[in-house]
C-alpha cells in the first residue's frame, strides 16, 4: 500500500536536489517517525535526517516564546485576575471552576488572531443585557458581576503581557506571536517547508503557513480525495475547501497530495455491539482472527480509540499470542488505582472533624489495595482495624484510637492519618512522604507499571509544591484538592514502544497522516465521534460566528475529516459502536456511520449487531445431600442442642440452616451508625430483665413497678453502652432509638399496673436457660432441646411462658389448628417456639398447666398474644397447655427432628 507520506516523500525528492535541507511540518509529532523511516528506504544509504517539526514545536520556534504548563497558565491567570479592576475578587478555589475555561477562550481568540478589543467590548455589553436584575439600583453581587465583564479586556491584556515578560505564553499566545514574527523568520530561514497532512487551520496557522508559500519554494500536500472536495455539503472537505477558495496561493496553484483512493473496494463491517467493556472484548476477539488469518497483517493495522477511556479494558482484552503491540496515546493518570488513592487521602483528611474521620471515608481509604499493601508493608494488620471498628460501633475513628490497636511504633500511621496542621503545604509534603514510603513499598514487589505511576505523581505534587511556595492563593485543603483533580485530568502516563513495529493502538487525533490496511475504529457513538453540541465557553455562539471563531460546526467537521481520512486508504475498516447508549458513555449511533450507509457507491458494507451470549438463569432450587461428614456435624449440632429458632429457621428454609446454623456462616460484621433491629431487641430485653430482676420469686406490686420507672434512663443508657459498644447514641436516629425502647418498657410497665388492679402477678423467672434431652425413636443418640425463656411468671394461679418481641406480631401468628402447619408452615413459627419454650419447662416442671404467650411492644394494645388451639377460624380457643397439648406437640417435635436427621432427605431450598 503506497502510504500518504511515501507519496509526499517520493514528490519531494524528485524536486530537491538534497532532501536534507528541507523543513518537515506535521500536524502532531507521530508522523516524524514515519517520515524519517520514509526518507531512510527511500535513500538506502547513510545520510542526515531533514528536520521535523510538529505545528506546535514550529510555532514556537518562530514564536520565541516557550508554552507556559497548564498548571502555570491557571496561576498566572488567577494572578492578573486579582491585578485588574477594584470589584471583590473570588477565591482561588472558587475560580478554579471558571478559570479552565476563560483560559479556552483567551487560547481560541489569540489563536484566531481575533481584534480582542471589539471582542471583549460586545461580550461586556452582551453580559450588561442578559443580567438577571429587574431592580433599578444593582446589588452588590451583580455589581461584582458585570465589574467582571467590563474588566475582561484588562485581564486578558495583563495575563498576556506577565507571560510574555517571563517569555511564556499560551498557546494562543504563542501563535499569536508567531504570526508577527513570520516575516523575520523567513528572513533567517528562507529554505524550503514542506507541510503534510494538515486539515482545519487557525488564522494565525493559516497566516504563518501562506507567508511561507508565497516568500519561500516552499509546498504544502493536502492528504483528501477528491470525492470529499467536490461534494459541497460534505463536511470532510469543509476547510480544503474554504482554503482553496480564500488563499492566494491556491488560486493559481492546483491542491497537491489529493489521491482517488476511497471509491475503491473496501471491506466494511459496522458492528454494534452493548456497553463499553464489551467492545473491548469483541475488539480483542476481531484481532485474534485477524491475526490467525494473516500473521503479518497486524503489522498494518491500527486501532483507533474513540474513546480513550476504553484504553486500559482493551489492553485487557488484547490475546496474548500478539507479539507487538505499540501504544502511542497515553493512559489517563485519574484512571489508575493510584489516583484513587490519593483522592482518597485527601477526602479522608478533609472530611475530617473534631469527633475524627468519619468511619466510611476511613474505612474506603484503609480497603484501598494499594494502603492495604502499604500497611501490609509495615506488618500492620488492617483486619483488626476494621474488626475492632465493626465490634466497637464506631462511627468516628480518631489517631488515639487507632494507636491503641496497633501501638504507637509504626512511623506510616502518623503520615496516614495525622491531623496535626493540614495547611495545603503541610499536606503537600504529606503527599510527597505518602509517595516515597509507596515506592518502597512497590520496589520491594517489583512492580515497575506502579513506580512509574508514582513517579508521574511525584512530578505532580512537586510542580504544585513549587507554584504553591511562589503564590499565595492556595490557603486551604478543598482549594489544594480541586486544583490537583483538574491537573490530574490532563495528565496522562505515557507508554514506551516501537512505533514500525507490531499492531499500533492510538487515538484518533494521533493517526493524522498516517494510513493503515486494516483499521479498527471503536466507540463511534454520537456524543464522542463527533463530540456535538458542547459549548464549554464564555462566548456566545453568535458571536464566535461574527468574529470568525470556531463553534461545535466546526469541530464536528474536524473529527469527520479525521474519520473518512482513515477510510481513505484504508481496504479492511471495522466500525464498533455501542448499541446500549447512556448519558456518561456517548448518544446514539454515530451520524458518520448513517452517512457512510447512504453513500451510493458503498453497497457492500455489513452491518452486525453483536452480543455476548447468554444463557438464562433458571431458578433451580439449592439440594444438599447429607453425606456422611454432614452427618456427623448434624449429630454433634444435636448433642450441643437445638433452640427454637434454629428449627425455626430450618421449618423457614432448609438451606439457611445448613449454613447459618449447621456451617455457622455469620452475617457480615459491619459499623451500626443507626442501631440495626437485633441490637434494639437485645437492649429492650436486657433493660427489662434488670428492671424485674429485684423482684423475682416476688409477687409484684404498684410500688415495685413505680420504682422500676423511675430508673428506666440510666437503666436503659447502661444497657445501650453495653450492646451497642461505642455508638454515639445522643443525636440522630439513635437518640431517637433511645426514647423509642423508654417510651415501650414505660407503656408495657404502665400496662402491668394497670393489670394489678385485678390480678395478682408473680414473677417465677427471668432470662431462664433451659435444656432437655430427647430420646427420640429412630435417632440412635439423644438430643438436646435448649432455650432462654425471657419471663416465667404466675398469674391468679396460672403459670405462663411469656416471650417479648419488639416488633409486630398479629394473633392470629400464635393460633392453630393443624399440628402439622407448626413444621411446615413458617407463618407459625412463633407459636411453634412457645410450644418449645413451654415443652421444655414441662419437662421440668411436670403435670403443671400453664400458658404461653408473646408481649409484643409493638402493639401492646393487643395484650398477651397466648397460643391457642382451635378447630374453626372463628371457633372456640383453648389457650391451657396441658399434656394433651404437650404429647401432640411432641410428636410434630419429633417428626422435624428426625426429617432434620434422614440422611435420604436433602436440605431443600424453599423459595422465601
Amino acid at each position: 500500500m503506497r502510504t500518504f507520506i511515501n507519496e509526499v516523500i517520493d514528490k519531494v525528492w524528485e524536486k530537491h536536489e538534497s532532501i536534507t535541507d528541507v523543513i518537515f511540518i506535521l500536524p502532531s509529532k507521530r508522523a516524524g517517525t514515519f517520515i524519517k523511516e520514509g526518507i531512510s528506504i527511500k535513500a538506502g544509504k547513510t545520510m542526515f535526517a531533514p528536520v521535523v517539526y510538529s505545528i506546535e514545536e514550529f510555532i514556537e520556534k518562530i514564536s520565541g516564546l516557550s508554552y507556559a504548563t497548564a498548571t502555570e497558565q491557571l496561576f498566572e491567570l488567577y494572578s492578573a485576575y486579582l491585578q485588574t479592576g477594584n470589584y471583590e475578587k473570588e477565591t482561588f478555589d472558587t475560580f478554579l471552576s471558571w478559570g479552565e475555561t476563560l483560559l479556552q477562550d483567551f487560547n481560541e481568540v489569540d489563536r484566531y488572531l481575533v481584534n480582542a478589543e471589539e471582542l471583549f467590548s460586545n461580550l461586556s455589553a452582551i453580559q450588561e443585557i442578559n443580567h438577571w436584575s429587574t431592580d433599578p439600583e444593582k446589588t452588590t453581587l451583580i455589581k461584582n458581576y458585570l465589574s467582571f465583564w467590563q474588566n475582561i479586556l484588562p485581564l486578558y491584556q495583563k495575563f498576556n503581557s506577565n507571560l510574555l515578560n517571563q517569555d511564556k505564553g499560551h498557546q494562543g499566545l504563542v501563535y499569536r506571536q508567531a504570526s508577527e514574527n513570520i516575516n523575520q523568520y523567513i528572513l533567517q530561514y528562507g529554505t524550503a517547508h514542506v507541510f503534510l497532512g494538515f486539515n482545519a487551520l487557525n488564522e494565525a496557522e493559516s497566516r504563518i503557513i501562506q507567508a511561507l508559500l508565497q516568500s519561500t519554494p516552499s509546498e504544502i500536500y493536502w492528504d483528501i480525495d477528491p470525492y470529499f472536495l467536490d461534494d459541497k455539503i460534505h463536511d470532510a472537505g469543509l476547510f480544503i475547501r474554504q482554503h482553496r477558495e480564500k488563499w492566494p496561493y491556491l488560486k493559481d496553484t492546483e491542491l497537491k497530495g489529493t489521491s482517488n483512493y476511497y471509491g475503491e473496494h473496501k471491506h466494511i463491517e459496522i458492528i454494534g455491539v452493548p456497553k463499553t467493556v464489551s467492545q473491548a472484548k469483541y475488539t480483542g476477539n476481531l484481532l485474534y482472527q485477524l491475526q490467525q488469518c494473516n500473521p503479518k497483517s497486524l503489522k498494518d493495522t491500527a486501532l483507533i480509540l474513540g474513546d480513550e477511556a476504553l484504553l486500559t479494558p482493551l489492553l485487557n482484552s488484547i490475546p496474548d499470542s500478539i507479539p507487538a503491540v505499540n501504544i502511542t496515546m497515553g493512559q489517563k493518570l485519574e484512571l489508575t488505582p493510584l489516583a484513587g488513592l490519593f483522592l482518597g487521602y485527601f477526602d479522608l483528611h478533609e472530611q475530617t472533624n473534631n469527633k475524627g474521620w468519619f468511619y466510611k471515608d476511613f474505612i474506603t481509604f484503609i480497603t484501598h489495595p494499594f494502603c492495604n499493601a502499604l500497611l501490609n508493608h509495615y506488618n500492620i494488620d488492617s483486619t483488626t482495624i476494621l474488626v475492632t471498628i465493626k465490634t466497637r460501633n464506631w462511627t468516628y475513628i480518631t489517631l488515639k484510637e487507632i494507636e491503641n490497636i496497633i501501638g504507637t511504633s509504626q512511623p506510616v500511621i502518623p503520615l496516614l492519618f495525622s491531623k496535626e496542621s493540614n495547611s495545603p503545604k503541610h499536606f503537600l509534603e504529606k503527599c510527597n512522604g505518602l509517595v516515597t514510603v509507596l515506592k518502597e513499598t512497590f520496589i520491594a514487589e517489583k512492580n515497575n507499571l506502579i513506580l512509574e505511576q508514582l513517579y508521574k505523581f511525584h512530578t505532580l505534587f512537586s510542580q504544585i509544591d513549587q507554584l504553591a511556595a511562589t503564590y499565595d492563593y492556595i490557603t486551604n485543603l478543598k482549594a489544594l484538592k480541586n486544583l490537583f483533580k483538574q491537573l490530574l485530568s490532563k495528565e496522562t502516563l505515557d507508554f514506551q514502544g516501537d512505533p514500525l513495529e507490531g499492531l499500533q493502538l492510538m487515538g484518533m487525533l494521533e493517526s493524522r497522516n498516517l494510513d493503515f490496511e486494516t483499521v479498527l475504529l471503536t466507540s463511534v457513538n454520537e456524543g464522542i465521534l463527533p463530540s456535538g453540541k458542547s459549548n464549554n465557553s464564555f462566548i456566545p455562539f453568535d458571536l464566535k460566528i461574527a468574529h470568525k471563531l470556531p463553534t461545535y460546526k466546526e469541530k464536528d467537521a474536524v473529527y469527520t475529516y479525521h474519520f473518512y481520512r482513515l477510510l481513505q486508504r484504508a481496504k479492511n475498516i471495522y466500525i464498533l459502536y455501542n448499541t446500549e447508549p447512556d448519558v456518561l458513555e456517548g448518544g446514539e449511533k454515530s451520524r458518520l456511520i448513517t452517512q457512510l450507509l447512504t453513500e451510493e457507491n458503498r453497497d457492500n458494507i455489513i452491518e452486525k449487531i453483536a452480543s455476548p451470549q447468554l444463557q438464562p438463569i433458571v431458578g433451580i432450587l439449592d439440594s444438599i445431600s447429607k453425606s456422611e461428614s454432614l452427618m456427623h456435624t448434624i449429630v454433634e449440632y444435636a448433642n450441643e442442642g437445638f433452640s427454637p429458632s434454629s428449627l425455626s429457621n430450618y421449618i423457614r428454609n432448609p438451606v439457611d440452616f445448613y449454613k447459618q446454623n449447621l456451617l455457622g456462616i455469620k452475617d457480615t460484621v459491619a459499623v451500626e451508625e443507626t442501631i440495626a433491629a437485633n441490637t434494639f431487641g437485645t437492649i429492650v430485653h436486657d433493660a427489662l430483665e434488670e428492671l424485674y430482676t429485684p423482684y423475682v420469686g416476688t409477687v409484684l406490686s404498684k410500688e415495685n413497678l413505680i420504682h422500676a420507672k423511675t430508673k428506666l434512663n440510666e437503666t436503659i443508657h447502661r444497657n445501650f453502652l453495653k450492646t451497642y459498644m461505642d455508638g454515639d447514641i445522643g443525636t440522630g436516629k439513635n437518640y431517637l432509638s433511645f426514647h423509642v425502647i423508654k417510651k415501650y418498657i414505660s407503656n408495657f410497665i404502665d400496662i402491668e399496673l394497670k393489670e394489678l388492679e385485678q390480678r395478682s402477678v408473680k414473677i417465677i423467672a427471668l432470662e431462664q436457660s433451659m435444656n432437655i434431652t430427647l430420646h427420640i425413636k429412630g435417632i440412635d443418640h439423644p438430643v438436646t432441646l435448649k432455650g432462654k425463656l425471657d419471663r416465667i411468671d404466675e398469674i391468679d394461679g396460672t403459670t405462663r411462658i411469656i416471650d417479648y418481641k419488639t416488633g409486630r406480631v398479629e394473633r392470629n401468628h400464635v393460633e392453630i389448628m393443624s399440628w402439622e402447619n407448626l413444621i411446615h408452615d413458617y407463618k407459625y413459627s412463633k407459636a411453634f417456639q412457645l410450644l418449645c419454650y413451654a415443652y421444655m419447662y414441662a419437662k421440668k416442671q411436670p403435670n403443671q398447666p400453664m400458658e404461653a404467650g408473646i408481649i409484643s411492644l409493638k402493639n401492646l394494645n393487643e395484650g398477651t398474644l397466648l397460643f391457642a388451639l382451635k378447630e374453626a377460624p372463628r371457633g372456640p380457643k383453648n389457650t391451657l397447655i396441658d399434656t394433651e397439648v404437650l404429647f401432640k406437640f411432641e410428636a410434630v417435635l419429633h417428626e422435624l427432628i428426625l426429617e432434620i436427621h434422614n440422611q435420604d432427605q436433602p436440605f431443600l431450598e424453599k423459595e422465601v
